[in-house]
């Protein structure tokens, strides 16, 4: 029986990609899994991370620069296809790495996993182009199409975009979605302030500094918050700026009761808590009994006491809840996720267009369902992590032009950070990630008729 080795870093990241692209499996768990279960060192794990999120960045580019030198690729196994775009990336993007080092190891493992012709054939393609080069982007001709290829996004999308957007605005968009995201937190104002938390996490080793834009965030630039005594003893949470703007947005306030209607993992309900000092009613609602659990522990871990949580499907809350018997209400809508792709690079080549129409009906079904629970006057604000019209602007058109009782609320401007606010239009705002590095997300805000 064959004695089982140990699995260097490129091997184990070459699985993992493998692992990704058959099962269509979410990166992040799988890469947890894999740096758990490999026992790998701290410095592996770094460079595992790397290899993996930088080599699903940037698939369709990997691809472009290998589809000369392979000239039957049907016939090249999954796993070998993974290991020469691993050892590409390598090539173009670790300056640390010399090509040679790169080259070898890549030998060495498709000899081992494989067989002398597969590692032959390896060797054959990664020689090839060391001594040729890659192949220019430049040498496209559609603008679509170059986009596309130079930036690993799917050319439906980019097409897309680039009627809604534009050609440039999409491509800026396009090349910052392959950037790593900066680590985000949240200060809970409830327990200290955002700079007696910068100095204690900076006495901890961590290098972090304050948001531009928004006065409780502050930006991790050394270390992951998620491990600090900070975050531990309930003073941050992990999330995006963009995510906080749903706060500002609905602007809650001391003694009201808010309803936060696909509340899971919790983030915003916890914003909303805590911009109420403590004070009031959040009750969050989540379909899944087990994402329920996930906000209760942030709560607790939060140390507030005004969240309510309840597993149910929103759709159905006017069975449990009497009408207009909430203050505000946010409708942090199921959607695409298109705004998030830096963190979650492997969606781009899963998400399909009519994913999107199945979900703007989705959508509307729940605004639909929640909006009688609002009391008259009061403030319902639809947000989304997603960037395509077709889930945002058309989802709140459809919504007005249905719902006579509801206009949209234009002084969202005044409630937003001042780098956003020439962004707003009237009573929405499109954020692109390239606007304040953060990720995508849309914002809606409308007010019942007295």
């Amino acid at each position: 029986m064959k004695k089982q080795r140990k699995k260097n870093v490129r091997e184990v990241a070459m699985d993992l990609l493998e692992a990704i692209e058959k099962n269509q499996s979410y990166s992040n768990l799988l890469l947890n899994h894999a740096i758990n279960q490999n026992r790998l060192e701290q410095k592996d794990i770094g460079l595992l991370t790397e290899l993996v999120y930088g080599t699903l960045q940037r698939k369709m580019t990997l691809d472009y620069y290998l589809q000369p030198y392979i000239k039957k690729p049907n016939k090249v196994e999954s796993w070998v296809k993974q290991l020469l775009r691993i050892t590409v990336y390598q090539m173009v993007h670790l300056n640390k790495i010399p090509d040679h080092a790169a080259l070898n190891e890549a030998v060495e493992i498709a000899k081992n996993k494989g067989h002398k012709g597969i590692a032959s054939f390896v060797n054959g393609i990664l020689r090839n182009i060391q001594r040729n080069g890659m192949r220019q982007v430049d040498e496209i001709k559609d603008p679509i199409q170059r986009i596309s290829i130079a930036t690993s996004h799917p050319e439906w999308l980019v097409a897309r975009w680039v009627e809604q957007f534009g050609l440039e605005t999409t491509e800026e968009m396009c090349k910052l979605n392959l950037q790593a995201p900066t680590q985000t937190a949240r200060v809970n104002r409830t327990k200290a302030t955002t700079e007696e938390v910068m100095t204690l996490l900076e006495e901890e080793g961590y290098a972090v500094k304050r948001s531009e834009w928004i006065s409780e965030a502050i930006h991790a630039l050394r270390g992951n918050l998620a491990k600090s005594t900070a975050f531990k003893s309930g003073l941050i949470t992990i999330q995006d700026e963009s995510s906080m703007l749903a706060c500002c947005a609905l602007n809650p306030q001391k003694d009201e009761k808010i309803l936060d209607a696909c509340a899971a993992p919790g983030g915003k309900t916890t914003h909303l808590a805590e911009a109420m000092s403590g004070s009031g009613e959040v009750i969050a609602i989540d379909l899944h009994e087990h994402k329920v659990k996930l906000i209760s522990q942030t709560a607790d871990r939060l140390g507030l006491k005004n969240i309510v949580t309840l597993a149910l499907d929103s759709r159905q809350v006017q069975d449990h809840f009497p009408q207009e018997s909430f203050d505000r209400i946010l409708l942090d809508a199921p959607c695409s996720g298109l705004g998030v792709m830096r963190r979650k690079p492997d969606m781009k080549y899963t998400k399909k267009a009519d994913d999107l129409v199945r979900l703007q009906a989705i959508q509307l079904d729940l605004l639909n369902a929640v909006t009688p629970l609002l009391k008259k006057g009061g403030m319902l604000v639809y947000s989304t992590c997603t960037v395509d019209e077709s889930e945002n602007h058309q989802v709140i058109s459809r919504f007005l032009s249905d719902h006579k009782e509801f206009v949209g609320d234009s002084t969202l401007k005044e409630r937003l950070p001042q780098a956003l606010q020439t962004f707003v239009n009237d009573y929405e705002i499109q954020v692109l990630p390239q606007y304040i590095g953060s990720d995508g997300f849309y914002i809606a805000c409308l007010r019942k008729k007295v």
